[in-house]
C-alpha cells in the first residue's frame, strides 16, 4: 500500500494496484512495498483461478506501451500549518517525492485552505511542480473535503490513479463527507491520507476518507518524518512492475481470482484480486460487393432552393462586412491611452498578418467596426459588463455564425420558410439575451458583495492602511466579480489615473448605482476630509438595508412576474406542441399569406402584453 513502512509482517505482501484490458490481454501494476531492490522478474508467476498463464514483467518505468500512473498531492496550506514547522517540512516531503519519483509518473498539486486551487496539472514537468510547491503560501480556512474531491477530478480517468492527502485539521466547509467518500469509490481513485500531529479523534474522522480509496492512514506526530514517508512512496513507484498476461482459450468464464507473484529482497510478495476479462471482439466478414446505401432523408427543391438563398445570404454579409472594412483610420493618442484606461477597444494602426481563416475572419470584423466606433464601443462595454474576455470582432463573428447556422440547420430540419425565418430571429437575438442575462447577474453579484467589500475596506482604513492599500486587500481577499474589477482599478491607479476616476471608471463599467453614489462619498471627504473609515461603514449599513428591501420586494412581486412568464411561454409552447404533434392542423396557419399575418399579429401583440407586464411588475428600490 502507499505510504507504508517495511516491516517483517509486512515484507510478503505484495500489490495488485491497478489492471486493465487492452486488446484481449490484462495489463497490470504491481508493486512490492517496503522492498529496497527492484523485484526479480524472472521469478514471476501469474495464475487466473486454478491455472497458470503466460505472463511478461517489466519495470513501469520502461515498459514501451506503459499504463499512465497519475499521482496528485493534496496539501493543507492552512495557517495551522505554519506551527512546528509543519508547512516547511511538508513542502521539503514534496520536493523530495519530485526528485525521486519515476520520470513517467504524472504528478499534480491541488491545494486547500478557504478555497481550492489545482495548483499544478498532472505533469511531468518537475521543475514546473518544483516552482510550484516553493511558491505555496499560506491562508486561512480548511476546505479539506472540497479540495480532496477536486483532487479526485483532477487525477483524471484512466490509468492507476492516486491522491496523498496532507493535513492537520479538520474540514472547515459545509460540504458532508458522505459526498466525498461516494465520489472516491465512483471514480475508483486510491487515497492515502498523512495526518500531521493530529489528535485521535480528529483521525477517525480522517479514517474513513482513506477507507473509501482503499488506501492508508498514517498519524505522523513528527513532521521532520516526512521526507522519509515520501521516499518510500517514490522507491515503491520506481520498483512497481507492469505485467502483460494473456488469458488462456481454455478459461470459458469471463471472471477470475487473479494472483500474482514476485520474488524481492529475498522474499516472496503475493497478492489475489478479483478481476473481470473482457475479450476482443471478432471482426465481421467484409461484405463482397459495397453497395450505396438508399437514405431515408431527401430534399424537396423547396428546401434546395431555401438553401441556396441562406448561402448567398451569408456571402452578401460577407461581401458587406469586407466591403465595409476598406476605410482606415489613422490611431489617436487618445486610442493609445484607451488601452490602458479601457475605456474604448483600442484599434491598432499596424497589425500583424493573420495566421489561418479565423485570423483572417477577425481581422475582417475589425476592419468592419473600425468604422463604426460607436458600436464597437457598445459592444466593448457589454462584453466588460458580462465578464467575457471576447472582442468585439470576435463576438460580432461567433454572432453572425449563430445566426447563419440557426437559419440553414431549420431550413434542412423543417423545409419551412416560417420556422427557418422564426430561428434566424432567435440566432440574432438569443447571444444579446445571453450577454445581458451574464451582465445583470455580474451586477446582481458585485452588489451583493459590494457592503462586504466596503466593510472590507473601511478595517483596512482603521487598520491604518491608506485608501490604495484598502484597495490592494480586497484584490487579495475578495471574490469576483468585485476582486477582478478592483484589481483594474488598482492597476489604473498605479499608471497615474486618479484614485476616484478609477473608481468612478469602475462604477461606469458594473452600472451600479449603488457604487456610483459610494464613489461620489468617497470624492467628498477626500475634498473636505472627515472620517472616511465611519464614511463606509454608514454606506455599508445603508447598501444591506437596501439589499434587504429589494428582495422583500422581489418575493412579493413573485406571483406576478411567474404569471407573466406563463402567459408568455403559453401560445409559443402550444404552436409547438401541435406542430409536433398534428402538423396538418397548423397548415393553413403556417403556410398561408393570412395566417403569416395573424402571426406576426399575435408576436407584436406578444411582445406589447409582455412589455406592459414588465412595466407592471418592475419596482425600483
Amino acid at each position: 500500500m502507499l505510504l507504508s513502512y517495511g516491516s517483517a509482517a509486512y515484507a510478503a505482501e505484495g500489490s495488485i494496484d491497478h489492471v486493465e484490458n487492452r486488446n484481449g490481454k490484462l495489463q497490470i501494476l504491481y508493486s512490492v512495498p517496503g522492498a529496497s531492490t527492484a523485484p526479480d522478474l524472472s521469478s514471476l508467476s501469474v495464475s487466473l483461478g486454478d491455472t497458470k498463464v503466460d505472463a511478461k514483467a517489466t519495470l513501469a518505468s520502461q515498459a514501451q506501451h506503459g499504463v499512465r500512473r497519475t499521482a496528485v498531492l493534496a496539501i493543507d496550506v492552512s495557517e495551522s500549518m505554519r506551527a512546528n514547522g509543519k508547512f516547511t517540512e511538508a513542502k521539503a516531503a514534496a520536493q523530495t517525492f519530485l526528485d525521486s519519483a519515476p520520470a513517467d509518473l504524472y504528478i499534480g498539486i491541488v491545494t486547500f485552505a478557504g478555497k481550492v486551487t489545482v495548483a499544478q496539472a498532472p505533469t511531468l514537468d518537475r521543475a514546473a511542480s518544483k516552482a510550484v510547491v516553493d511558491g505555496l503560501r499560506l491562508s486561512r480556512g480548511t476546505f479539506l473535503y472540497d479540495g480532496l474531491a477536486q483532487a479526485v477530478a483532477t487525477s483524471g480517468r484512466s490509468g492507476q490513479r492516486s491522491v496523498i492527502v496532507l493535513s492537520d485539521g479538520r474540514d472547515t466547509s459545509t460540504t458532508p463527507m458522505q459526498s466525498v467518500t461516494s465520489r472516491i469509490k465512483k471514480d475508483d481513485v486510491k487515497v492515502d491520507v498523512v495526518a500531521l500531529a493530529q489528535s485521535a479523534r480528529d483521525e477517525q474522522l480522517l479514517r474513513p476518507l482513506a477507507d473509501a480509496g482503499k488506501g492508508s492512514m498514517i498519524s505522523a506526530a513528527d513532521p521532520k518524518g516526512l521526507s522519509r514517508l515520501f521516499a518510500d512512496e517514490a522507491r515503491s513507484l520506481a520498483n512497481q512492475i507492469q505485467i502483460t498476461a494473456t488469458p488462456p482459450k481454455t478459461l470459458t468464464s469471463n471472471e477470475a481470482t487473479l494472483s500474482v507473484s514476485v520474488d524481492a529482497d529475498g522474499a516472496s510478495y503475493t497478492d489475489a484480486a478479483f478481476v473481470t476479462i473482457v475479450r476482443p471482439q471478432r471482426e465481421a466478414p467484409k461484405p463482397t460487393a459495397l453497395r450505396p446505401a438508399k437514405s431515408s432523408f431527401q430534399f424537396g427543391p423547396n428546401v434546395m432552393l431555401g438553401g441556396l438563398v441562406g448561402l448567398g445570404i451569408g456571402f452578401a454579409i460577407l461581401l458587406g462586412v469586407a466591403l465595409g472594412g476598406v476605410s482606415k483610420e489613422k490611431e489617436s493618442l487618445e486610442d493609445r491611452i484607451a488601452a490602458y484606461t479601457g475605456k474604448v477597444q483600442p484599434k491598432r494602426s499596424a497589425p500583424p498578418a493573420p495566421q489561418g481563416v479565423a485570423a483572417q475572419a477577425v481581422g475582417v470584423a475589425a476592419k468592419a467596426l473600425s468604422s463604426q466606433r460607436g458600436l464597437e464601443e457598445k459592444l466593448h462595454a457589454k462584453l466588460e459588463a458580462g465578464g467575457l474576455t471576447l472582442r468585439p470582432p470576435e463576438w460580432l463573428l461567433i454572432h453572425a455564425g449563430i445566426v447563419i447556422g440557426a437559419g440553414t440547420l431549420s431550413l434542412l430540419l423543417t423545409g419551412n420558410v416560417l420556422f427557418t425565418a422564426l430561428a434566424v430571429v432567435a440566432g440574432a437575438f438569443v447571444p444579446w439575451f445571453y450577454l445581458g442575462i451574464r451582465q445583470s447577474r455580474r451586477l446582481k453579484a458585485f452588489n451583493s458583495q459590494l457592503a462586504g467589500t466596503l466593510q472590507l475596506m473601511a478595517g483596512s482604513l482603521q487598520a491604518g492602511l491608506s485608501l490604495t492599500q484598502g484597495m490592494d486587500t480586497i484584490v487579495r481577499e475578495g471574490a469576483e466579480p468585485v476582486a477582478g474589477e478592483f484589481r483594474r482599478a488598482l492597476v489604473e491607479a498605479r499608471l497615474g489615473v486618479p484614485i476616484e476616476d478609477a473608481l468612478e471608471g469602475l462604477a461606469a463599467r458594473m452600472q451600479s448605482d449603488d457604487f456610483k453614489w459610494t464613489v461620489m462619498a468617497i470624492r467628498i471627504q477626500r475634498e473636505v476630509g472627515g472620517n472616511l473609515s465611519e464614511l463606509l461603514l454608514n454606506v455599508a449599513g445603508t447598501l444591506r438595508e437596501r439589499d434587504y428591501l429589494r428582495r422583500q420586494v422581489k418575493s412579493l412581486s413573485a406571483e406576478g412576474r411567474f404569471s407573466a412568464y406563463i402567459l408568455l411561454a403559453l401560445p409559443p409552447g402550444i404552436l409547438l406542441y401541435e406542430f409536433t404533434t398534428n402538423r396538418t392542423y397548423l397548415d393553413p396557419l403556417i403556410s398561408t399569406p393570412i395566417g403569416f399575418l395573424m402571426l406576426g399579429a399575435m408576436a407584436g401583440l406578444m411582445a406589447i402584453g409582455g412589455f406592459m407586464m414588465k412595466k407592471m411588475i418592475k419596482l425600483e428600490v
